[in-house]
């Protein structure tokens, strides 16, 4: 009797799905609670798992199919399943008579892996402010690993970070409840780690088993790319391995050994996984290993195949033809179009800024400023600034201490609403928004009104630094008051920054442009930035829009302004 695989249910609110990948194909043996389909909604990704043993018979929902909850995704027919294979058949009587020799041959059960000391549960951390669940993205020890106190033992993505949980205390890893992909809620537990233990020793060696049949042997055209690999793998048509076979299965094997925090990293560069250098356990990409090949730190090794696929071989050359009819023209290189799927964090950035416009009545007004002060001042300092401070002076920490000035005068500017209440903050955490290889990211600097210049620079610095990284913590990520972004230094002319909710403000600074002015009553050539300031008209009204970008434009201007708090 076929067993339905249907849409389980996907969480409040949540009604539908989009299946994103089979994990088996029609024909495959499948066993019980063995993953078979993976589905995503807008909140998280999740695996569907055979509810009985068998073949999947059937799939009814293709990839890319939107699903609702109770829907039906395939069927699981009646067959042997994923299980042992029987023992040959044997005769009564000499079968009775090897079982007691067995059972005195048979080894002693091998002691589960662990340590000699207590366990410990590894369960999920805070995950930060109105975070609840997270995607087990890989696991860094398998059970049996011997660990160190603090080394990570398991990554965790959330729509706006990934991070890593480490070991409570030195030991073995004993056990792992929550695999690689499973979606767990905040203090769930993840595994279990034997304190004090060291690695496991490996169980005693079965007894010796059937020699499998021989492979089908590989076409010649095929051998040397599959000399590396184990072909038991490989599906065969005819009985045979053929080159199209062979390629489906480097494919596969290349994608398999991609954890979701480095597919999706190789997904959003479009970057060809086989061509990387990859440092992880058996031969796995790390994001450490993408990262260090976008940043040219890492060459393609040589020899690699793009694609994991081999290359066809050139064409024989023959003798010269008579000349042929005219050849019509060549077609399209590729296809017109590429469809790939949004990426969690890319669709939590899209969800919260069309809430920003949907809650906010948003409004944007714009300003200049003449950065003659403020360069004169930089390129006078910079040099006694970096040997005093081992960091660069730059602008940033100039629009910071101006920021936090105007939106002393002006408390609207750094409040927020909530409900029907509105909340005035009297601290100054300064969100500056920066560009990392996973999205736009928001760290915050804390407490800038306490901060120097240097110090500024410093805590921007370092929070660039991890946002590059993907190290940035949800604690990095919550809180500000009031955002800055810089669309200049991608030569942004003039742009409406869309507000960081539930923040009413956002400053956005733009490219320094030579362009003339009139200075007392004559023209000249000055560098000049557009500032542009959006904001929530319902708290803000325009004559303190207006007055706090003023404030700005002249402690820009005149940014001894700063040093006396004018």
């Amino acid at each position: 009797m076929a067993t339905d695989i249907v849409v389980p249910t996907l969480g409040e609110s949540v009604s539908e799905a989009t299946v994103a990948q089979w994990l088996k194909k029609p024909g495959d043996a499948v066993a019980v609670d063995e993953p078979l389909v993976e589905l995503e909604t807008d909140k998280v990704t999740l695996e569907v798992n055979a509810t009985a043993a068998g073949v999947l018979a059937e799939v009814i929902a293709g990839e890319g199919d939107n699903v609702e909850v109770g829907a039906l995704l395939g069927r699981i027919g009646e067959g042997a399943g994923a299980t042992a294979p029987a023992a040959p058949a044997a005769s009564p009587e000499p079968a009775a008579e090897a079982a007691p020799e067995a059972a005195a041959a048979a080894p002693a059960p091998a002691p589960a892996p662990g340590g000699n000391g207590k366990a410990v549960d590894l369960v999920v951390p805070t995950l930060g402010e109105s975070v609840s669940e997270a995607t087990v993205a890989q696991w860094l020890k398998k059970p049996g690993d011997a660990v160190a106190a603090d080394e990570p033992l398991v990554e965790l993505e959330t729509d706006k970070v990934t991070l890593e949980v480490n070991a409570p205390s030195a030991g073995t890893l004993q056990s792992v409840a929550a695999e690689e992909g499973a979606t767990v809620e905040v203090g769930a537990l993840l595994g279990v780690l034997s304190a004090g233990g060291g690695a496991a020793a490996p169980a005693p060696a079965a007894a010796a088993a059937p020699a499998p049949a021989p492979e089908p042997a590989a076409p010649a055209a095929a051998q040397s790319e599959v000399a590396s690999l184990d072909p038991a793998g490989v599906t065969r048509t005819g009985g045979k391995i053929t080159k199209a076979d062979l390629e489906a299965f480097l494919a596969d094997a290349a994608v398999g050994k991609l954890g979701p925090a480095v597919r999706k990293l190789v997904e959003e560069n479009q970057l060809d996984p086989a061509v990387i250098p990859a440092t992880g356990k058996d031969g796995r990409l790390t994001k450490e290993d993408v990262q260090n090949f976008l940043d040219g730190k890492t060459q393609a090794m040589p020899g690699a195949i793009p694609g994991a696929i081999p290359a066809p071989a050139p064409a024989p050359v023959s003798a010269p033809a008579a000349p042929a009819a005219p050849v019509s023209a060549p077609a399209a290189a590729g296809p017109r179009e590429e469809r790939v799927r949004m990426p969690k964090l890319r669709q939590t950035i899209a969800r919260r800024l069309k809430d920003a416009q949907n809650t906010a009545a948003m409004l944007t007004t714009f300003n200049e400023a003449d950065m003659s002060a403020v360069m004169a001042l930089r390129a006078q300092y910079k040099d006694s600034f970096e040997k005093k401070h081992g960091v660069k002076l730059g602008f940033s920490s100039f629009f910071t201490k101006a920021v936090v000035g105007a939106l002393q005068e002006l408390p609207a500017v750094n409040a927020r609403i909530d409900g029907d209440e509105i909340v005035y903050n009297h601290f100054y955490d300064i969100a500056m928004a920066v560009s990392t290889p996973n999205g736009l990211m928001v760290p915050v600097m804390r407490d800038c009104d306490k901060k120097s210049f240097a110090e500024i620079e410093k805590a921007l610095g370092e929070l660039a630094a991890k946002g590059r990284d993907g190290k940035l913590g949800m604690e990095e990520m919550t809180g500000g008051t009031f955002t800055i972004t810089n669309g200049g230094v991608f030569g942004s002319m003039m742009s409406t920054p869309i507000l960081n909710m539930p923040q009413s403000g956002i400053l956005g600074l733009h490219k320094i442009q030579q362009r003339p002015v009139a200075v007392n009553g004559q023209v000249e050539i000055r560098p000049m930035m557009y500032l542009a300031l959006s904001y929530d008209h319902r708290i803000i009204d325009g004559r303190e829009a207006v007055t706090f970008l003023v404030r700005v434009k002249e402690a820009i201007e005149d940014p001894q302004r700063l040093l006396i708090g004018m």
